[in-house]
């Protein structure tokens, strides 16, 4: 797609200029937000229409399921070969064909008309949103100056961060007065009027003549699709009783296993270019940026499914509680955008540490009885500890790298977000699954006939056995409950584990950007 524009050509870059200065940089900002927002928005939107779609589409509980897995595992599978991709046909090119890929897809989903034409489209949306997610990040750094690139990455990491919190309460509001097929259908205005922009301001990098890493890639998307594959369903197979997960498990380990020997041993072009994770603060990153995406997603799944089933709050009203979480975010974010140009961003990512762990502490002290005022209060907290994170995170892992590889290294930190979430939704949701039949088991024990007081219930037109039932209810709300407050027991204790792992990061120096090789020119086909 050629330019209207001669001002996406890039300028002769120097020290404090941008890689590819472009005119109305504020409007282009927006689309690329509003573009990342879109993709992470389709994560969770989806999930409160899913007992919608599954009477529509004639599915069952389980394989209704297959409408998240397919879009989170197609998304795994594709967003390695951004980098490739982006060097091969432009990051113009890519970021405009993916979401016009992204659009169509949408309203495919919305056709579908059958369990089977849904599974196949979002596998396709999911391959188009893959590719949108580290483009976009790799075009904010690119037409920010090195000493904006904070404020930059503050501005994306709200159209990440605002996806996974407004996206129950759009998804529930869509549901509730229109129908499920507008959860996808929505993406077609909206994505319309970012495509639009993006085609007249987007500015796009120069390409050059990469191989495809067939091998390296393969053996690379079988771990990460059965590593998706095996969080996603082990807790409905039971885990290790199923020989589905140990197939699952056996590839994860052959894929991974291959493809590290490749990495380490491979000649010529590999799917990643090795020389990045020689670089401490990116690989440093990576790992936050996992543990990142459990305290986000994790906290968000939990927190959701208890304001809903254990007390008793509409889906609406449960959005609406969890809404001043990005608050938070935003607050934070554009807080430490401005520190990070004077204060060590290793310093604010330990904050953003601290504050979020104080803020699990706090979750581990709710009851059946609170308000709603505490989980108001602590969202807030929270999505400041959040955004104290990921800036530090999507800045430094940046800074020391060549201005090449930017395009590999933002498709391996969204990556490492998604495995990030995707461990962390697993594993706590197993872990509260399991414990609150432990805890029903031990507050049952101490329910029988003969411990309850001795009351004529007829009187208040009550048989024994409805007693019973109204109290096995009531301790399936506790159990459920301590299970939820250990799970925040357990995301606590990893964030504090994340704090001391700040010091295996390096200082950023003042001049760090003027190390980097030179930038790439403008790809000749962007330049009237």
């Amino acid at each position: 797609m050629a330019s209207r524009a001669a001002a996406t050509a890039p300028a002769p870059y120097a020290d404090g200029d941008a890689l590819l200065p472009v005119r109305f940089k504020g409007l282009l900002t927006l689309a690329i937000m509003m573009a990342m927002m879109m993709v992470i928005l389709d994560t969770t939107i989806a999930n409160v229409a899913l007992p919608h779609m599954q009477t529509s589409l004639g599915a069952t509980i389980d394989t209704i399921a297959w409408v998240l897995t397919a879009y989170i595992v197609a998304t795994a599978v594709a967003i390695p070969i951004t980098g490739w991709l982006s060097d091969s046909v432009g990051s113009r090119p890519l970021f405009l064909w993916s979401m016009v890929f992204f659009i169509v897809t949408s309203v495919m989903c919305g056709l579908a008309t059958s369990l089977e034409q849904m599974v196949v489209f979002r596998i396709l949306q999911g391959i188009a949103a893959a590719f949108i997610g580290p483009v976009s990040q790799t075009a904010m750094l690119d037409i920010n100056p090195s000493h904006k690139h904070g404020s930059a990455m503050a501005i994306w990491s709200v159209g990440a961060i605002l996806g996974p919190i407004m996206g129950p309460l759009i998804g529930g509001w869509i549901t509730e007065y229109y129908s499920w097929r507008w959860v996808f259908f929505v993406n077609l205005p909206i994505g319309a009027v970012v495509l639009a922009m993006l085609y007249f301001l987007l500015p796009g990098r120069k390409t050059r003549r990469r191989s495809f890493d067939s091998f390296g890639f393969f053996m690379l998307a079988l771990g990460i699709a059965s590593l998706q594959l095996v969080l996603d369903r082990g807790q409905q197979l039971d885990w290790l009783d199923s020989a589905e997960i140990w197939i699952g498990l056996a590839c994860i380990v052959i894929g991974f296993w291959v493809f590290i020997v490749h990495m380490a041993t491979g000649r010529g072009e590999r799917i990643i270019t090795p020389s990045i994770f020689r670089d401490r603060n990116f690989v440093m990153s990576t790992l936050h940026m996992f543990i990142a995406g459990i305290l986000v997603f994790a906290t968000m799944v939990l927190i959701a499914p208890m304001l809903q089933v254990a007390m008793g709050y509409p889906v609406i009203d449960a959005g609406l509680l969890l809404a001043p979480r990005g608050i938070g975010v935003i607050f934070a974010m554009g807080l430490a955008a401005r520190l990070m140009r004077k204060i060590d961003g290793r310093i604010l990512l330990a904050i953003g540490w601290v504050i979020s762990a104080w803020s699990c502490m706090m979750m581990t002290g709710w009851s059946l009885q609170m308000g709603w005022q505490p989980v108001v209060t602590v969202g807030i907290i929270q999505g400041a500890g959040i955004g104290f994170i990921l800036v530090p995170i999507n800045t430094m892992a940046f800074v020391t790298l060549p201005l090449s590889l930017r395009p590999e290294a933002a498709a391996m930190l969204n990556l490492m977000r998604n495995v990030g979430a995707s461990v962390g939704i697993s594993v706590t949701v197993t872990y509260a699954a399991r414990l609150q039949q432990v805890s029903h088991a031990d507050l049952a024990a101490h329910i029988t006939p003969a411990t309850l007081p001795s009351i004529d219930l007829t009187r208040f037109g009550v048989t024994p056995e409805a007693a019973m039932q109204i109290l096995d209810n009531e301790i399936n709300r506790q159990a459920l409950m301590i299970a939820y407050i250990d799970d925040f027991w357990l995301i606590m204790w990893l964030c504090i584990l994340a704090i001391p792992a700040v010091l295996l990061m390096k200082k950023v120096p003042k001049d760090a950007t003027q190390e980097q090789v030179e930038p790439p020119a403008a790809d000749p086909e962007q330049v009237e």
